[in-house]
């Protein structure tokens, strides 16, 4: 098996294909390098969400905002989990870099369109859709999952335990953001489990409670039903026991006043017709995309060092980098579009070449 890098490949449905006893060591360097882009993808769905909340605070602003590290940690364990059985994560090239409006990366759910959007019910139906379990133990649909894609990888170490040789772990401390949240050496099938686990769980919960088992405040739920909260404006409460039963009648949960970002076009406003961006606008847009390419090279340099001081503080750049994504996202979202629909820009996480 050749390893495939395009972002619109069918990469992960075909390695699903691949019978069980034929997943090798090819096979799980390229499932790695597929769920560290799906990983990747969340993000600026998310983060365009969590940036359009005019007070940049709030209830909401804080489900988003755990969400996000949460993910960025997932992105982390993952790839330790590659660099552990030798592999090399590839984040800074323009075939790997998320693409809207466009499917998640390697035709997992298919059906699903993730785009860029500011706070809207819309993006948060799409938020919940990207993380919905199996078996949601709310809303009784069944779905093929992102979970179901980490099982088969799980089950791939545990046939393949001698692949794990602890070569380049990160170790990031993230506990602040939840527990489990902390990027950490992976150089046993035990650890591997638990960092599978932690990113099952906080995205789908677990069979019998909508909960986060690794939370950081109690209580938290785990993204799904944190999404479908919104998305239903209640608060999930469980309504019986024996069996325990959960629905959306909690207290009100309502949206935050948010810019109204339009709807990214796909490959960015360039293509938006009348709302292509003039100079000032491209401008802006630019230094965003410079912002978020950066990171992304800076997360690629950081599993590609032998030297662990060296690797986190190319983690730690990366952060800044986001951090400073925020600002120039938000001024993005102070310029109208010229179609008099009174949206506005927003942030294209377009990847652009650099140093």
């Amino acid at each position: 098996m050749t390893t495939v890098l395009a972002y619109e490949s069918n990469a992960i449905v075909e390695l699903m294909e691949v019978l069980p006893v034929d997943r090798d060591e090819v096979w799980l360097k390229n499932a790695l390098q597929q769920a560290i882009m799906v990983e990747i993808a969340t993000i600026g769905p998310y983060a365009s969400a969590m940036w359009s909340i005019k007070e940049g605070s709030g209830p909401v602003y804080d489900t988003i905002r755990r969400v996000i590290f949460d993910e960025m940690s997932h992105m982390g364990l993952v790839c330790n989990m590659l660099t552990t059985i030798g592999g090399s994560p590839i984040l800074a090239d323009p075939n790997v870099a998320p693409k809207y409006e466009y499917p998640l990366p390697g035709g997992v759910r298919p059906e699903l369109t993730v785009f860029l959007e500011g706070l809207s019910k819309a993006s948060v139906e799409m938020f919940s859709e990207i993380e919905r379990p199996d078996h949601p133990v709310a809303e009784y649909e069944t779905f093929t999952s992102i979970g179901a894609f980490y099982t088969a990888v799980e089950e791939a170490f545990e046939a393949h335990r001698h692949l794990i040789r602890g070569t380049r772990q990160l170790a990031y401390p993230m506990t602040h953001h939840g527990q489990g949240n902390d990027i950490v050496p992976l150089d046993s099938i035990e650890k591997v489990r638990g960092a599978i686990e932690v990113i099952k769980e906080q995205g789908e919960g677990t069979s019998a409670s909508p909960e986060n088992p690794f939370p950081g405040k109690e209580g938290e739920l785990a993204h799904f039903y944190a999404f479908r909260e919104l998305f239903h404006g209640r608060k999930l409460v469980k309504v019986s026991e024996s069996p325990d039963m959960w629905d959306f009648t909690g207290d009100e949960v309502p949206f935050p006043p948010a810019h109204p970002m339009g709807r990214v076009p796909r490959g960015g406003w360039a293509n938006g017709g009348e709302n292509a961006p003039s100079p000032e606008v491209q401008q802006a847009l630019d230094l965003f995309n410079r912002e978020f390419s950066s990171m992304l090279r800076s997360l690629e340099k950081a599993w590609r060092t032998d030297d662990p001081s060296a690797a986190r503080a190319e983690v730690g750049k990366a952060v800044g980098h986001m951090f400073q994504m925020g600002p120039k996202a938000r001024a993005l979202m102070e310029r109208e579009l010229p179609d008099g629909s009174g949206r506005t820009y927003g942030p294209e996480f377009l990847y652009v070449e650099g140093p």
